[in-house]
């Protein structure tokens, strides 16, 4: 939900639609992705990777979903590819439409440049252009720029696109101050792909230079209940200074064997150097996180879920 709105969707009399693209099934009869379903003028294709392990089966099966996306769009549209994401370059590059590729690296059409992070945000050039965004992290800035290119197709001027960057306040639910408490900062994200994790993460250390930072996760997604990211989540998470992780959420509806082991990825990134702990819950997080923090802390908390509003639990404890 846009923080500027207040609400997930808006119909007005604007000539555009914009929708974001779903590549989940569309329903219990139809195992197609959401997406399909649409006629876009113009799609944007940012990283394609693997997801939804209990719609997909591998990376192919969703790269298969993309390509039926981008066989819909037409001849005079424009199909906006993540130049440095090779899945999503492979995908879009025998659409119909117009393809234009945006990202840092050389080969692409609209290149991302003097990237420069501050507590304020971001600030890069794309083209001769120089824009500004309130928002941190190379992923943010990649989407601001992706986001460019697409309102350039419709002749947006350049002035209103930055104008727009600068009042966009964010996305709830993602790095959202929830509050803060003796010093502490804590965050809420709906990260829980180890990438958006990674993110995130790297993000914050821009907004948050030289503050502790502390990885609070519940594995509660359909794919990271199960041992898919078994690998990857704990390269993800020990990007913070020290993890807490939860029991896996619905633990019944998945065979033992397909699940993922929070006490090997909390023992991997203790390999690593990196203080992290396996709780059962919420209640048992806070109570053993709150006596270790300090002023200049910053927990941030991943779950697509509510988490048993942990956000709250932590504040009152820190002010109790």
């Amino acid at each position: 939900i846009p923080t500027n709105f207040g609400e997930g969707a808006r119909l007005n009399d604007s000539k555009y639609f914009v929708i974001e693209g779903d590549e989940y099934d569309s329903a219990f009869f139809d195992k197609r992705s959401k997406f399909v379903h649409y006629l876009p003028e113009l799609v944007i294709v940012n990283n394609i990777e693997f997801d939804h392990a209990d719609i997909f089966n591998n990376l192919d099966e969703i790269k298969l979903s993309f390509r039926r996306l981008l066989n819909i769009v037409p001849q005079n549209g424009m199909v906006v590819v993540n130049g440095d994401d090779p899945n999503a370059v492979e995908v879009a590059k025998d659409c119909l439409a117009q393809m234009v590729e945006v990202g840092f690296s050389r080969n692409c059409a609209q290149r991302i440049r003097d990237v420069a992070y501050s507590d304020g945000g971001s600030r890069f050039k794309l083209g001769d252009d120089v824009f500004e965004i309130p928002l941190v992290g190379e992923f943010n800035v990649h989407n601001a720029a992706m986001a460019a290119t697409a309102a350039r197709f419709y002749d947006v001027p350049t002035t209103t696109i930055a104008s727009a960057f600068k009042s966009f306040s964010g996305i709830a639910r993602r790095q959202e101050l929830r509050g803060e408490a003796r010093g502490v900062k804590v965050i809420d994200d709906f990260g829980h792909h180890p990438t958006a994790i990674a993110n995130t993460l790297q993000a914050l250390r821009h907004r948050y230079r030289g503050d502790r930072m502390w990885a609070i996760f519940e594995p509660r997604s359909n794919t990271t209940r199960r041992a898919v990211f078994q690998e990857q989540l704990p390269e993800a998470l020990k990007l913070a200074d020290g993890v807490f992780i939860s029991q896996v959420a619905r633990l019944e509806q998945i065979p033992e064997d397909q699940r993922l082991k929070p006490e090997r990825v909390v023992a991997a990134i203790s390999e690593a150097g990196r203080p992290a702990f396996y709780e059962q819950n919420a209640d048992a997080i806070v109570d053993r996180i709150v006596p270790m923090l300090r002023p200049k802390d910053v927990v941030v908390v991943f779950s697509n879920g509510g988490f048993d509003n942990i956000h709250e639990k932590l504040l009152m404890k820190l002010k109790s």
